[in-house]
């Protein structure tokens, strides 16, 4: 199975989490741990780089929901880097593309989030 997630700390309270691979059922849980571990040391902005991934499902969009629900109350925000067509059609068709701000590139979602 190829998966592999990266962290990057970007500020005080910024994150990267960069995924590769396919984001599904199975790999989903470590996505999950490593974003809730980010929140939990008091992340606001998080951005999730899909640049390198190749599928997700509707796991991965629970996860991302979740992170979501827990960010607002400390008024954080999860952003999404995605250029892949196929993927950013997922978040459109389910209209979660009305909930996170999408980027063409992790360039993009940094000048924003700094």
């Amino acid at each position: 199975m190829n998966f592999d997630i990266e962290t990057e700390k970007i500020g005080d309270d910024s994150y990267v989490i960069a995924l590769s691979g396919e984001v599904d059922l199975y790999t989903a849980p470590e996505f999950k741990q490593q974003l809730l571990d980010v929140i939990g040391k008091g992340a606001k902005d998080v951005i999730v780089d899909f640049s390198k991934t190749t599928f997700i499902d509707s796991t991965t969009l629970g996860v991302l929901v979740g992170g979501v629900k827990r960010l607002r109350p400390n008024e954080g925000q999860l952003s999404l880097v995605c250029s892949d067509r196929n993927i950013t059609k997922i978040f459109e068709i389910t209209g979660l593309d009305r909930v996170f701000t999408i980027y063409p590139t992790r360039e993009e979602a940094l000048a924003k989030v700094s």
